[in-house]
């Protein structure tokens, strides 16, 4: 009797562990992943991370209503910082301590990108920055766990270039927004210029919310300048055009990719007829022919953005769009730890993505070619394929 009583006692309490481990086993695993987002929502430059904010959010919603990644729901934690290098430090750190992200995409900006991974490379944390900044990523071996998806300003300039060489063009003006990205835009213009035998005969400067650019224009008026061109984001460049257009300035205005939207268009409405610019291939996707690799990814991420949102679609958040994804990748492969998730993104090869075609690698933490930009050129309020 007693040795009955005792198996039974036996039986009941490994029934109760099971049952135990059955009961914690699910509310493990249904942990969220938490990715954290951060980018200019609001301010000058808010027609970059509006959309961004947007792609990340429309991404995160499709995955977890198609179960999440391995089974455990996908939470996005998004803040704005204005553009703001102190809030975008302080929305770093708080994605870190208090939301526990376990890799953060964005700033928009390259000046916010570059004080954030002073946090997350001290935090062995991934950044997928949204900047174009080539200081981001460069060089690889001191950012060990930045990775970032738009296009360099490297590439930009060569982009410019090569047209500008074609077009015969040799002299050259160049005006630059104070911020990190008109910084490290001047930085480039001027190191590539001699390798296409340019000249740049005028140097200007303008701060992101200045209204009234003719001084820096009546300057270059007065040079041998065959083409000016406008390196900038925000509200600013639309603000060159119309200035140049008041000044009957004729002279080629090129502006640099982040002008690429059809927010630009908007802004700068007849003045900005006949600018040429450097821009990913979502802006012209429909003028691709279908055996571009791209022209379907760009289809699907417009049709969707546009009819969830019932706004254009942008190449800016187009960045946000293909770093999730690439993400997502490296979380089904990682389980979620960090340093995995690091290795998993460095290895990710011939994703085709909004942005272009990413190849990471240990030496590059970008992946893309000069060919992922297009030139283009503003007719009739479109973007309209050049080279």
């Amino acid at each position: 009797m007693r040795r009955t009583v005792i198996l039974c006692g036996l039986v009941m309490a490994l029934a109760g562990l099971v049952l135990l481990w059955v009961g914690c086993g699910p509310k493990a695993t249904s942990e969220p992943f938490v990715v954290g987002g951060i980018f200019s929502i609001t301010g000058p430059a808010s027609y970059l991370g509006e959309p961004e904010r947007n792609s990340m959010e429309m991404v995160a919603e499709e995955v977890n209503s198609k179960g999440g990644v391995s089974g455990r729901p996908l939470k996005v934690v998004i803040y704005d910082d204005e553009g703001d290098v102190t809030k975008a430090r302080l929305h770093a750190e708080k994605l870190l301590q208090k939301d526990k992200a376990v890799t953060i995409i964005g700033p928009s900006l390259t000046h916010t990108s570059m004080a954030v991974l002073e946090i997350t490379q001290k935090a062995k944390l991934p950044l997928i920055s949204c900047a174009a900044g080539l200081a981001i990523t460069s060089p690889a071996k001191d950012r060990v766990w930045v990775f970032k998806t738009a296009q360099t300003d490297q590439m930009a300039v060569n982009r410019i270039y090569q047209y500008l060489q074609k077009q015969g063009l040799k002299k050259l003006a160049i005006l630059t927004v104070s911020t990190g990205f008109g910084v490290a835009g001047k930085e480039q213009l001027l190191t590539q210029a001699p390798k296409f035998e340019l000249a740049v005969v005028a140097q200007e400067v303008f701060g992101e919310k200045d209204t009234d650019m003719t001084p820096q224009l009546t300057k270059i008026r007065g040079t041998e300048a065959q083409a000016v061109i406008c390196w900038g984001t925000g509200p600013a460049p639309a603000l060159v055009a119309k200035n140049m257009k008041q000044l009957a300035m004729t002279i080629p205005l090129i502006q640099s990719h982040g002008a690429a939207s059809k927010k630009f268009i908007e802004l700068a409405g007849d003045a900005g007829e006949g600018i040429i610019l450097p821009a990913g291939k979502l802006v012209i996707y429909n003028q691709l022919p279908d055996t571009d690799p791209q022209k379907a990814v760009c289809k699907e991420y417009a049709t969707k953005y546009t009819a969830k949102f019932k706004t254009p679609e942008s190449s800016f958040g187009g960045y946000a769009y293909d770093a999730l994804r690439m993400l997502l990748i490296a979380l089904e492969k990682s389980g979620g730890d960090q340093a995995k998730i690091r290795d998993e993104l460095e290895k990710i090869k011939k994703f085709v993505g909004v942005s272009g075609v990413f190849n990471m690698s240990p030496e590059d933490h970008n992946g893309l070619t000069p060919d992922a930009f297009v030139m283009v050129k503003i007719s009739n309020g479109q973007f309209k394929f050049l080279d």
